[in-house]
């Protein structure tokens, strides 16, 4: 899931987005209203989490604007104007929740994750689960197992398995999974992809009867749905 702050502090940018990684969501920043306006319409995301007094433009206007344009991500406002007031005012504009500043990490996952679920229970076709031969993934509650085992994961390798898994039965390749699961549009030149793929190998095949998660020589690496073959 990717999530876009729009938050003038880059201090307090900078904390979200590293205490966001922390829980395994990705994020994009946006420095000023004008900008989250322009990165809300132009891209997709999951969440929006917007500052209310912003640079260019403030945040209810920047909600207001994105809502008229019928775009219904779910909105959680961050604040530190924290009267009924306001809260009230926020809600109205479009917002789906208000957590007034200082906050706790803690407390903000778990109203994303209420969000999140709360949204999804309106959608007519919610994914919220991956399934992928014995492999199973909660989106919600990061939680993975196979054939009934749990599975504990850190959250870089929870999102390189969502992307194999989103692609299962398919060579994914390095340069790939760079991109996709780490953001990186060059080539860093390090064994990171290897020696992630090595710690996921061992945590999903290591105590099963066969393994699913391949080497394609020359190409890349495969999630396999059914049993298969080692090819590396």
């Amino acid at each position: 899931m990717r999530f876009l702050i729009i938050e003038d502090d880059a201090s307090a940018a900078d904390f979200l987005k590293k205490g966001l990684g922390g829980f395994g969501y990705d994020a994009d920043v946006a420095h000023d209203g004008e900008e989250g306006l322009s990165m809300a319409r132009d891209k997709d995301y999951d969440l929006w989490l917007i500052d209310v007094m912003l640079p260019k433009r403030d945040g209810l206007s920047v909600l207001r604007s994105l809502r008229d344009d019928g775009k219904h991500v779910p909105a959680l406002i961050l604040s530190a104007l924290g009267q009924v007031d306001d809260r009230v005012e926020g809600l109205r504009a479009g917002g789906d929740d208000y957590v007034v500043k200082p906050y706790a990490l803690a407390e903000l996952q778990a109203r994303i994750e209420a969000l999140l679920r709360r949204t999804n229970s309106f959608d007519s076709h919610p994914e919220t689960e991956i399934d992928v031969g014995e492999l199973h993934m909660d989106l919600l509650s990061r939680a993975v197992s196979r054939a009934g085992q749990e599975i504990f994961l850190k959250p870089r390798e929870f999102r390189l398995l969502e992307y194999l898994m989103r692609h299962a039965d398919s060579v994914v390749t390095r340069t790939m999974l760079l991109e996709n699961v780490w953001d990186y549009f060059f080539d860093p030149q390090t064994n990171v992809v290897d020696v992630h793929i090595s710690r996921l190998r061992y945590k999903i095949d290591k105590y099963f009867p066969y393994p699913m998660l391949h080497t394609v020589r020359g190409s890349g690496y495969m999630l396999r749905s059914i049993r298969g073959a080692e090819e590396g």
